[in-house]
């Protein structure tokens, strides 16, 4: 089971609060709120592309496999191919940590609508 595999991507982004699936841009869209933060192309060579923060983007485009995400302006944005060497567990850190980098900037009311809950540190 893979995240390059649209029934598993559904079944599992589909868990979390919020979250609807459009296809769009030839693609297979995942959002929480109307905005984007995973999203799965079904071409020849499956791509996985998400959000990240600057030390993550720095990481993942190090590696092989992994790039700036076209038609993304922002520099956070990574596009992880199939041949990656991220394991499945760390493909599905890296989508979850996008799913909480876009709903973090969701309206309070909005979050709370979809019973989504930031965890901030303590101070």
């Amino acid at each position: 089971m893979s995240l390059f595999n649209r029934k598993t991507f559904d079944r599992l982004l589909g868990e979390w609060p919020g979250v609807r699936f459009v296809d769009q841009w030839d693609s297979h869209v995942a959002k929480v709120g109307d905005k984007v933060f995973a999203v799965l192309g079904e071409r020849e060579d499956w791509r996985l592309v998400v959000k990240c923060s600057e030390e993550s983007f720095e990481i993942l485009t190090s590696l092989e496999g992994i790039a700036q995400a076209p038609y993304f302006a922002k520099r956070k944005w990574v596009s992880i191919g199939d041949h990656s060497p991220l394991e499945e567990e760390e493909l599905q850190h890296y989508v979850r940590r996008s799913y909480e980098l876009v709903a973090a900037g969701l309206t309070k009311r909005l979050r709370a609508e979809f019973g989504i809950v930031i965890d901030t540190p303590s101070r």
